[in-house]
């Protein structure tokens, strides 16, 4: 099974605190490394959990609040530094593509290595990434700037076929891939034997969707459902709802509630206020209405 998983590099808010840094997030898709967010010092983060930066192939920014971009100025630098020379995909707010070019004219700093701009077009749904593993959609937010949410999703995973299976019906070589993509068999008598019978450990596409700043917005669900696992902002305790629909953000019960009726198998909250020194009052009120629901934690990883 290909790897799948996903590590917390920050979990606050737009203030840090002594113990939480911004947002930032690392997703590995079948040795495919997505940065999502990169709040600043986000590039400490990832040296600090053994994580090699220069094995980041995308980079996803959500919207331009400095919680969530911040530390990407200095992570293109150190990339720079350090020799790299591949192409990185920036998919981002077509703004940043300006402030990028606006510091490095003024450092007089030229890059060793090509970033290409792949500009939000603020669509539900729309397709930005593919590749023969996975795929990656947008998902619209509802924040005071405009803001987007992403929803990876691996392509089907062909199905396993055992070497006892193959000598039994004598399965040759130039069918062994059309039977792991679905296809059933005829046997050397005629009898046709179905996929069912010859295939294994077949496993469903798994699913990962990011919301990362957005007040409550039940138009989300039916781009989220079903997913394996859910990340949702949960900035506020539901005691201050009112502070939460001004900033347009969410609270925990209300996170939870977003994961019960999309029938999400997972919620991980995060995005924290600075004024939580204890977090688990949020997991607790999350998991009061959705009770399979963790915290994001710095440093954690999380197979989906």
């Amino acid at each position: 099974m290909q790897n799948f998983e996903l590590t917390i590099l920050g979990c606050s808010s737009a203030t840090p605190t002594s113990t939480r840094n911004p947002t930032a997030q690392l997703l590995n898709i079948a040795e495919r490394f997505f940065l999502i967010d990169c709040g600043e010092g986000t590039q400490i983060q990832l040296r600090k959990f053994k994580l090699k930066f220069q094995r980041i192939n995308a980079v996803f920014i959500s919207h331009l609040h400095g919680d969530h971009y911040l530390g990407l100025l200095g992570l293109l630098s150190s990339m720079h530094l350090l020799g790299r020379t591949a192409d990185l995909d920036l998919y981002c707010p077509a703004e940043l593509e300006e402030i990028i070019n606006l510091q490095f004219k003024h450092s007089q700093t030229y890059l060793k290595f090509k970033i290409i701009y792949h500009q939000h077009k603020y669509i539900h749904n729309d397709l930005i990434f593919e590749d023969k593993k996975v795929e990656v959609r947008t998902i619209v937010l509802n924040h005071r700037i405009p803001c987007c949410g992403f929803l990876f999703k691996e392509k089907p995973l062909l199905a396993n076929i055992s070497k006892d299976v193959i000598l039994k019906y004598q399965i040759p070589l130039n069918q062994i891939l059309a039977i792991k993509s679905g296809a059933d068999f005829i046997s050397l008598d005629g009898n046709l034997i179905p996929n069912s019978s010859l295939v294994n450990n077949k496993q469903e596409p798994r699913t990962y969707a990011y919301c990362s700043d957005t007040c409550y917005e039940e138009r989300l669900i039916e781009y989220i459902k079903d997913v394996d696992l859910l990340y949702h902002e949960a900035t506020f305790l539901n005691e201050m709802s009112a502070r939460a629909k001004e900033t347009f953000h969410t609270t925990a019960l209300q996170a939870g509630t977003i994961a019960l009726k999309a029938h999400v198998k997972k919620l991980m909250i995060g995005h924290y206020s600075a004024r939580y020194k204890n977090l688990e009052p949020l997991l607790e009120e999350a998991q009061s209405v959705f009770k399979n629901t963790v915290l994001a934690v710095e440093g954690e990883s999380t197979v989906v």
